[in-house]
């Protein structure tokens, strides 16, 4: 796989900037690293915080060997991750529901392999919140080197002469530009890491002309040091602090045991959970209504047909009223829908409210659904309560709201 028509380590990084999470997968009785994956995992240099390493199948050894595995993968990746932190390892047994673990089964591992899950699943249920801090991080990393931009330039341009001799002096500095580099550092007192690479910098700023840049500007400085010292720690302080506000959506922690232990692969899927009572759960994935909970079939999304409750079957109509680019309905869109049902407005009121569980003041492509079927449940008398918990049941929506 190494003779592509596309340079591999490259796209990896690329993803990497933009991803919020990355997961190395490997195999408990397979730990080569090929070169072609060695290349990916030191692509990812740079963003090693978003790095979670799994080891699968652990099921599949007992539990001397998967000591023996344990330690043979951290050897590996030392070599390949060139950090002082020891790297965090995620034991599991990841199959799919309608896959049989194929070999032997081992339950000498299976009270460690369920915790090893159970944080993992933390970890991805903080995504949201850590990728939210991440944004402002990478906001506050922009706000320090362009401070220090304007510093440098500055600088280099008030070394200038005034008259004779500008491009020899330009030269000159850039030709020594880490002595620059220095002076500026010890000037204005700003940390050595905010510094640009200085060959780097080189190259780029040999294409300007450094007097046909702006003044220095002290006002500017004092907004960034203004948004840098106040600004920016008040945005921090409007993040909750408690995991269980931002990292598990309204979970009950993780730390109580809920495992279906009928089959030894069961056990290393979470049963089915509710949220504690008075917690709202902010953002359900809009696939966990994609595929019914009962289905058996090999399809992720379940079967085209019509015995398949998870199908969307107002999926034409959504589209023919979403919006092409967001692909979420309007409230007035919404509004004029809802309405044709003929359904009394405090019913469509209370309907709306239950979809728009987000308050945000749209419905994307399974909210839009839930509403559709809901009101389609009320015009043959049933219940709103007895409308909700049915049609929150077809999509498998039940182990995301309480209720």
């Amino acid at each position: 796989q190494i003779q592509r028509g596309y340079d591999f380590t490259s796209v990896i990084n690329w993803f990497a900037e933009r991803s919020d999470l990355v997961l190395l997968l490997f195999d408990g009785y397979k730990l080569d690293i090929s070169d072609e994956f060695k290349g990916a995992i030191q692509s990812l240099r740079g963003h090693e915080d978003k790095v979670r390493i799994v080891l699968n199948k652990c099921d599949q050894i007992n539990q001397q060997q998967l000591m023996r595995v344990y330690g043979a993968l951290m050897w590996s990746l030392g070599k390949v991750i060139p950090t002082p932190e020891v790297n965090r390892v995620y034991l599991g047994s990841f199959w799919p529901k309608y896959k049989t673990p194929v070999g032997t089964v081992y339950e000498d591992n299976i009270d460690l392999l369920i915790s090893e899950q159970r944080d993992l699943l933390r970890d991805l249920r903080s995504i949201p919140k850590n990728a939210a801090l991440r944004r402002v991080n990478e906001i506050v990393k922009r706000a320090r080197q362009a401070r220090v931009h304007a510093h440098i330039i500055g600088h280099l341009r008030s070394e200038l002469p005034s008259m004779f001799g500008k491009n020899k002096k330009a030269k000159a500095m850039l030709d020594d530009l880490p002595a620059e580099f220095r002076k500026i550092q010890v000037k204005y007192n700003l940390p050595p890491g905010d510094f640009p690479n200085p060959e780097a910098f080189k190259k780029d700023l040999e294409a300007f002309k450094i007097a046909d840049f702006n003044k220095f500007s002290q006002r500017l400085i004092a907004n960034a040091d203004e948004a840098l010292a106040s600004d920016f720690p008040r945005l921090m302080q409007k993040f909750p602090t408690s995991n269980n506000q931002a990292g598990n959506f309204g979970f009950p922690d993780s730390g109580s045991s809920s495992q279906d232990e009928t089959t030894p692969s069961a056990r290393f899927s979470e049963k089915q959970r509710t949220p504690a009572p008075g917690v709202h759960v902010p953002y359900p994935p809009p696939y966990s209504a994609m595929a019914a909970s009962t289905s058996t079939s090999r399809n992720p999304f379940g079967e085209d047909t019509d015995g398949n409750p998870g199908i969307l079957r107002f999926r034409t109509l959504f589209d023919g009223n979403c919006d092409p680019k967001s692909k979420v309905v309007s409230a007035d869109s919404a509004r004029n829908v809802l309405s044709q049902s003929g359904l009394p407005t405090e019913l469509l009121r209370e309907v709306w409210t239950i979809a728009d569980w987000d308050s945000r003041g749209e419905l994307d492509q399974v909210q839009f659904e839930v509403a559709m079927r809901i009101c389609e449940r009320l015009k043959a008398h049933e219940p709103l309560d007895a409308s909700k918990a049915s049609v929150f049941a077809e999509l498998g929506l039940l182990n995301r709201f309480h209720g």
